[in-house]
C-alpha cells in the first residue's frame, strides 16, 4: 500500500562527486535558479582535482543550503548515495533527489519532481517515455541503456521504462522502508535496485519525462564493468521479498 500524500517541506539533492571541478558550481547555479527551497548535499569521494574546496567556497556564502560530506576514497556511486540519503534522513528532509553532477540531469525537472512528488512515493526520470530523450549520445550507448532497462523489466516484472536512470526523487518513508542497509549495487544496477526494492515495497512509482544530455565536461564513470555488474545481479534481486 502507498504512503498517504503530504506537501514536501524539505528536499534536498543528493550529488556524488568523484574530480567535478568544472562542474559543481554552475551546477549549484542552475538548481538554485530553478528552486528557491532546494538545498544540496555534494558526497565527495576524496576528489584530487580541488572539487571540495570549490564546494567549500560555495558552501561560505550558502551554509543553509549547500552541504559536503567528504569520504576516505572512491568507493562506488551506489554506497555514495546510501551514505547521501542517511545524512538527509538524520537531517530530516523529506524529499531525497537523485543527481548527476555533469549536467546530464537539468534542474528545470526539479520543480516538476516535487510537485509530481506530492502524490506519488517515488517520481523516476525516464528518457523512455513520451516526451523524454537523449542528446549527444552514441548509438551503442543508447543501446546499452534501452536494452540495459528492458532487461531488467522482463527479468524482474516491473512497468518502470527506465530502470537504469539517475535521476529520481523518494518521498523519505520510501527510502527508510526500501532500507539503504540492505541495498548493495552498484552503477547501472544500483538505480535498478532501488526501484526494484520500491516496487516490492508496494510504492507508487511515476515516470516524469526528461531529457538526458552528455556530460559537458570531465570523465564519464561509464565501464564494462559497471554494464556487467547490472546484467548479473538482476537475477538476484530477484529474490527480494
Amino acid at each position: 500500500m502507498t504512503q498517504e500524500s503530504g506537501f514536501i517541506k524539505k528536499p534536498i539533492v543528493i550529488v556524488p562527486t568523484y574530480n567535478e571541478r568544472e562542474n559543481v558550481s554552475p551546477l549549484v547555479e542552475r538548481v538554485f535558479s530553478a528552486s528557491s527551497d532546494i538545498h544540496i548535499l555534494f558526497v565527495d569521494d576524496n576528489s584530487q582535482d580541488g572539487t571540495q574546496l570549490v564546494i567549500e567556497s560555495m558552501m561560505a556564502k550558502n551554509p543553509d543550503r549547500i552541504f559536503i560530506l567528504k569520504r576516505a576514497g572512491k568507493l562506488g556511486l551506489g554506497t555514495a548515495y546510501i551514505a547521501g540519503f542517511k545524512w538527509a534522513l538524520a537531517k530530516g528532509y523529506d524529499a531525497l533527489i537523485e543527481m548527476d553532477a555533469d549536467h546530464s540531469h537539468d534542474p528545470k525537472e526539479l520543480p516538476i519532481f516535487i510537485q509530481k512528488l506530492q502524490t506519488a512515493d517515488a517520481v523516476i526520470g525516464s528518457r523512455y517515455i513520451e516526451g523524454g530523450a537523449t542528446v549527444n549520445w552514441s548509438f551503442i550507448r543508447k543501446c546499452i541503456s534501452i536494452f540495459g532497462s528492458f532487461y531488467g523489466r522482463t527479468i524482474l516484472g516491473i512497468s518502470i521504462r527506465d530502470l537504469t536512470g539517475g535521476f529520481n526523487a523518494w518521498r523519505k518513508d520510501t527510502i527508510v522502508a526500501i532500507n539503504p542497509d540492505l541495498v548493495k549495487s552498484e552503477g547501472y544496477s544500483f538505480q535498478i535496485e532501488l526501484k526494484y526494492r520500491a516496487f516490492r515495497a508496494g510504492k507508487k512509482l511515476v515516470e516524469s519525462p526528461i531529457t538526458f544530455e552528455e556530460r559537458r565536461a570531465g570523465q564519464s564513470k561509464m565501464s564494462f564493468r559497471i554494464v556487467l555488474e547490472a546484467m548479473t545481479r538482476v537475477w538476484a534481486l530477484r529474490s527480494i521479498k
